[in-house]
C-alpha cells in the first residue's frame, strides 16, 4: 500500500502568498519550480523584475487542517467557510486579483481527509496523477491531492516517581496543633457558669497522646453572663416576676366580650323609610 493509504503523510496546515524565501515564513516551503521544470514566479506583466510565489505549511501546531482550496474571479463571492490566502510580500509588491486562492480550514479532530499536497505545472496539457485539477491562475495550473492523513501521537507528560511515592508515604508528619493561651485572664469570683464548668471537664478528658480528637473550638475561652442579663447581681429578678404575674391570659368568650358589637346603628338606618315629595309641590316649585 502506498503512503496515502497508510495516512501517513500530513497534510496542509496553510497556503500563502510570498516575494521570496526571506519573506516566507519559517514553517513555510516555497514552490519555485513546477513539475514540468518551468520557474513557478508569478508577475502581473512582462515587464516586471520581482513576483510572488505560492507556499504551503504543514506544521500541526495550531490544529488547523486545510480541507479544500478553490480558485475563484474577482466578480464571484468567497465561498462560505472559506478564506483568502495570506500575503507574505515585500512593501512594493502586490498579488493580481483577477483570480484568488481561497481555502477552507477546519480543526485537525473534526475531518478525516484533507488536502496533502499542493503542485504547480507551466503546460495546462500535462496530467498529474493522483492529484485534483483546481483551475488556471496567471498562467499556471494549481493541482492538488487529498486523502486521509495522520494526526500528531500524543506525548506522555513525564512524572516524578519519587513526589508519587512522597505522596503515598504513611510517615508523613501530622500538622501542628492550634494555639491555646498558657494563661487564660482571672474572672471574678461567683461569675463563672455552668457551661464553663463543663469545659473545664472536657479539658480534663482530653487523650494523653495529644491528638485532636478531644479538642474543640472553645477550648481555653472564658464564658460569662453579660452584666445586662445576670438578674442575680442588679436586682431585677422580682421586677420581672411581678411583671409576670400581673398579666393575664383571656379567654375566647372574654375576647368576644369586650369586642362585641351589635351593628345596632346601622340596622335602623338600614329600616328608615325614604320621605316622599308630593307631586303638587313639585309642579308649583316650577
Amino acid at each position: 500500500m502506498s503512503l496515502m493509504e497508510h495516512g501517513g503523510v500530513r497534510p496542509l496546515t496553510a497556503l500563502a502568498w510570498t516575494s521570496n524565501s526571506s519573506t516566507c515564513p519559517k514553517d513555510f516551503t516555497v514552490i519555485s519550480i513546477t513539475e514540468d521544470g518551468a520557474t513557478a514566479n508569478f508577475t502581473r506583466s512582462f515587464g516586471m523584475k520581482s513576483g510572488y510565489y505560492l507556499c504551503y505549511s504543514k506544521d500541526l501546531s495550531g490544529g488547523m487542517v486545510l480541507s479544500d482550496i478553490q480558485l475563484i474571479s474577482d466578480k464571484d463571492s468567497i465561498p462560505h467557510g472559506y478564506c483568502y490566502i495570506a500575503e507574505y510580500l515585500e512593501p512594493r509588491a502586490t498579488v493580481s486579483k483577477k483570480k484568488r486562492v481561497c481555502v477552507r480550514v477546519v480543526p485537525v479532530g473534526s475531518v478525516d481527509t484533507a488536502v496533502l499536497d499542493v503542485k504547480l505545472t507551466a503546460k495546462s496539457k500535462m496530467m498529474l496523477q493522483h492529484y485534483t485539477y483546481v483551475g488556471d491562475i496567471h498562467g499556471y495550473v494549481l493541482w492538488c491531492r487529498k486523502g486521509p492523513f495522520s494526526g500528531p501521537m500524543p506525548q506522555a507528560k513525564p512524572r516524578s516517581v519519587s513526589l508519587d511515592l512522597r505522596k503515598l508515604s504513611l510517615e508523613q508528619s501530622s500538622g501542628p496543633l492550634p494555639l491555646r493561651p498558657s494563661n487564660p485572664p482571672p474572672l471574678p469570683p461567683g461569675r463563672l457558669s455552668q457551661r464553663r464548668c463543663s469545659l473545664h471537664t472536657k479539658d480534663n478528658d482530653k487523650p494523653a497522646d495529644g491528638s485532636m480528637q478531644g479538642i474543640t473550638a472553645l477550648d481555653g475561652v472564658p464564658f460569662s453572663l453579660h452584666p445586662k442579663f445576670d438578674v442575680q447581681t442588679n436586682g431585677t429578678g422580682s421586677q420581672l416576676n411581678s411583671q409576670l404575674n400581673n398579666i393575664r391570659i383571656k379567654s375566647l368568650q372574654d375576647i368576644e366580650n369586650e369586642y362585641n358589637y351589635t351593628f345596632a346603628v346601622e340596622e335602623n338606618a338600614a329600616k328608615r323609610t325614604r320621605p316622599s315629595v308630593p307631586a303638587g309641590g313639585a309642579s308649583s316649585a316650577q
